[in-house]
C-alpha cells in the first residue's frame, strides 16, 4: 500500500476531533468509506499498539498503518477485496482482541421519528430512544440513542469499552439533537452511561433517560435489558377492563408500598415481585379488594423517598427484581381478577447528577429560569412541559406502562403542583403565566394531552389525579373543558372525617359540618375517597391512633370509620395496615 496516498486522503481535522472525543459525527470518516475503486477504512481504538483488517471469507489479514499513538488506523483496500471483516486490535498489554466495527451501520431512526419526537407526537419513542439490544447486519449487539442537543459530543461508555468515552463516540442526527449508535458485543446485562461534553469542555455521567432496567442504589448506572420477550397470559382481564374498572363498577383499593409488605428476599433485604405476587394476592382476595394500588415502582435513588423522587422513569426499581419479574407480577394479579394501579410522578424529579437536571450541560429538561424550575417544596426540578420533546418524553413513559407491562390505571401524584406557578412559594420565588395569573397553561395543556391519548390508545386503562387544591372539572370530559381524568382523590372528605373522628365523642355533636359536608359536593368529580398513605406518614400514627379512647374505643372508632368509609359515596382506597 502507498503510504502517501493513504495519508492524503486522510482528514487531519476530524481525525484530531476524534482523538480528543469531541466529535459528533464519527460515522463520517470511521468505518469503511468507498473513494474510486478502493475502500479506506479508519479505526480509532484507544491504548491499541496494533490492528489489522481480516477479511473473514479469505481470513486475510492486511496490516492496518497507525495514523496517531493514541490508537488511530488507517488502511486502503481495493474494492475488490471488500467482503465481512473483522479488526484485530492488540491493546497495551499485547492482548490480541477481535473487534467488530461500529461505524459499519446506518441509523435506525429516520426523519420521520426525530420530526414528530420534535413536535411532542412519538408516542413510542421508547423504541427508538434507549438501549435496545439487536441483530444488525449480522452483528450482535445494542443500539443505543438519547435526546442531547446541547453536548458538542456524546459517547456511550460501559462494561464493553472499559468506560472509556474516547471509544464510542456517537453520530448527530441533522437537527435532532438525538445521537445514535449502534455497539456489536454490547450484551443483555452490561452497565452502560452516556458521557457527555459540553461546549466548555465539562464532561458529564448521566444514566440513560430511556433505561429498561438500572442499578441498584447507591450504583447508578444502566442495563442494557430486553423486555420484549414475556409471555403475557391476561388476555381475558384486559378485553373485560373498560368494564371491571369502570365508572359504575365497585373498586376498592389497597394501596402499598412493595418493601414493606414482607420480609426481604433477596440480598439487600428487599423482597422480590415474585416472591411478593402470591402472598400479596392472597391478602387482597380475601379483604375483596378490587385493585392494588403501588407507590411509585420506578429506580429512585433514595429509598426514604418511598419511589416519589424518580430517576428511572422507565426502569422498575431493580429493588424487586428485573422488569420480567414485575411482568409477572401484574400476570399473575391479572389472572387472579385483580387490577394493578402505579403512581406516577410527572411533576418534578430530584437533581441527583447522574439524572436529568442539567442533563447536556444545559436546562434540557427543566427550565432555565429557577423561578420556574425550582420546586421549593420538594428541593426537586420542575418539568419543562412547553418543550416538546419532555412532555413526548413523559407521554411515551405513560403509555408505555401499559403496553409493555399491563398496568391497569396511573395515579398522577402531586397535580397541585402541576397546575400552579406558585405551588409551594413564596413571593418573588415564582413567575405569572402570560396573562398575569398563577396558573401553569403548559401543563395544564400536558395534563390534557395525557388523559386524551391515554384513552385513545388504552381504552379501559384509568387515570387519577390526586389533587388537594379544588381545581374545577378535574374529572369532566376534555370536550366540555374538563382535564379528563377518569377520578380524582377526594382529600378534602378525608381530613373533614379524620378531624371530625378524633374529637372526644362529647364534641362531636357542635361539628355534625365536618362529617357531612363532603356529601355536598360528592357528585361533583368522580371521587375516591382515600384513607391513604398521606395520613400516616411523617409520625402522623394509623387510623385506629388518631382516635380518642383508650384501646377498645379507638378500635370502635376504627371500624365505625371504615363502615362509613365504605358507605359514602365514591370509590374506596385504603393503606396497607389500617
Amino acid at each position: 500500500m502507498n503510504n502517501n496516498k493513504l495519508y492524503k486522503l486522510l482528514d487531519w481535522s476530524k481525525i484530531n476531533k476524534i482523538i480528543y472525543s469531541e466529535c459528533d459525527n464519527p460515522h463520517e470518516i470511521l468505518g469503511p468509506h468507498v473513494i474510486g475503486n478502493q475502500v479506506l477504512f479508519q479505526l480509532f481504538y484507544p491504548g491499541a499498539v496494533s490492528a489489522k483488517l481480516r477479511i473473514m471469507n479469505g481470513r486475510v489479514d492486511y496490516p492496518m498503518q497507525m495514523i496517531s499513538e493514541e490508537g488511530y488506523f488507517a488502511v486502503l483496500l481495493p474494492i475488490k477485496e471488500m467482503g465481512e471483516y473483522r479488526y484485530v486490535v492488540k491493546d497495551g498489554l499485547n492482548k490480541e482482541l477481535l473487534v467488530l466495527d461500529a461505524y459499519r451501520h446506518t441509523p435506525l431512526i429516520t426523519e420521520k421519528d426525530t420530526n414528530k419526537f420534535k413536535n411532542g407526537i412519538h408516542y413510542e419513542i421508547y423504541n427508538k430512544l434507549g438501549a435496545h439490544p439487536c441483530v444488525i447486519d449480522g452483528d450482535e449487539g445494542t443500539y443505543f440513542a438519547v435526546w442531547a442537543p446541547n453536548a458538542m459530543r456524546v459517547s456511550v461508555v460501559g462494561d464493553f469499552n472499559l468506560w472509556d468515552g474516547r471509544a464510542h463516540q456517537m453520530r448527530r442526527l441533522w437537527d435532532s439533537g438525538i445521537f445514535e449508535i449502534f455497539i456489536p458485543q454490547a450484551m443483555v446485562g452490561m452497565n452502560y452511561k452516556f458521557e457527555i461534553k459540553t461546549s466548555a469542555g465539562m464532561i458529564y455521567l448521566k444514566a440513560d433517560p430511556y433505561a429498561n432496567y438500572s442499578e441498584l442504589r447507591p450504583n447508578s448506572a444502566s442495563i442494557i435489558e430486553d423486555i420484549d420477550g414475556f409471555l403475557w397470559k391476561d388476555d381475558k382481564f384486559v378485553q373485560n377492563r373498560s368494564i371491571f374498572q369502570g365508572n359504575n363498577s365497585p373498586i376498592n383499593i389497597y394501596e402499598l408500598y412493595l418493601g414493606s409488605f414482607m420480609d426481604g428476599a433477596n440480598d439487600d433485604g428487599y423482597p422480590t415481585y415474585r416472591s411478593i405476587a402470591p402472598k400479596l394476592i392472597d391478602y387482597v382476595k380475601k379483604m375483596n379488594y378490587t385493585h392494588v394500588q403501588l407507590m411509585p415502582i420506578m429506580e429512585h435513588p433514595f429509598d426514604p423517598s418511598w419511589g416519589y423522587q424518580v430517576i428511572g422513569y422507565y426502569s422498575p426499581t431493580s429493588r424487586y427484581g428485573t422488569p420480567d419479574d414485575f411482568m409477572f407480577f401484574v400476570n399473575e394479579f391479572h389472572k387472579a381478577g385483580i387490577g394493578v394501579i402505579i403512581d406516577w410522578v410527572p411533576a418534578h424529579f430530584p437533581k441527583d447528577g447522574h439524572g436529568l437536571s442539567d442533563f447536556d450541560g444545559t436546562c434540557l429538561y427543566e427550565h432555565l429560569d429557577p423561578r420556574q424550575s425550582e420546586q421549593v417544596f420538594w428541593g426537586t426540578k420542575i418539568f419543562n412541559y412547553s418543550r416538546p420533546e419532555v412532555s413526548n418524553y413523559l407521554l411515551a413513559n405513560a403509555l408505555k406502562k401499559k403496553k409493555k407491562y399491563h398496568v391497569d390505571g396511573i395515579h398522577v401524584g402531586a397535580v397541585a403542583s402541576m397546575l400552579y406557578l406558585d405551588y409551594g412559594k413564596t413571593e418573588g420565588q415564582w413567575i405569572a403565566n402570560m396573562y398575569g395569573g398563577n396558573e401553569n397553561l403548559e401543563a395544564i395543556e400536558f395534563i390534557k394531552h395525557f388523559n386524551s391519548i391515554v384513552k385513545k390508545r388504552n381504552p379501559g386503562v384509568i387515570t387519577i389525579a390526586e389533587d388537594t387544591s379544588g381545581y374545577p372539572m378535574m374529572t369532566a370530559d376534555l370536550s366540555e373543558g374538563g382535564l379528563g381524568f377518569d377520578f380524582k382523590w377526594n382529600s378534602s372528605f378525608t381530613n373533614d372525617y379524620f378531624q371530625f373522628i378524633s374529637r372526644p365523642t362529647s364534641t362531636r355533636k357542635a361539628n355534625h359540618n365536618d362529617l357531612l359536608f363532603s356529601t355536598i359536593y360528592a357528585y361533583s368529580e368522580n371521587f375516591i375517597l382515600p384513607f391513604s398513605h398521606d395520613d400516616v406518614v411523617h409520625g402522623k400514627g394509623s387510623i385506629a391512633f388518631k382516635m380518642p379512647g383508650d384501646i377498645e374505643e379507638k378500635f370502635a372508632n376504627l371500624r365505625l370509620s371504615l363502615a362509613y368509609h365504605m358507605m359514602h359515596p365514591g370509590k374506596k382506597l385504603t393503606f396497607m395496615g389500617q
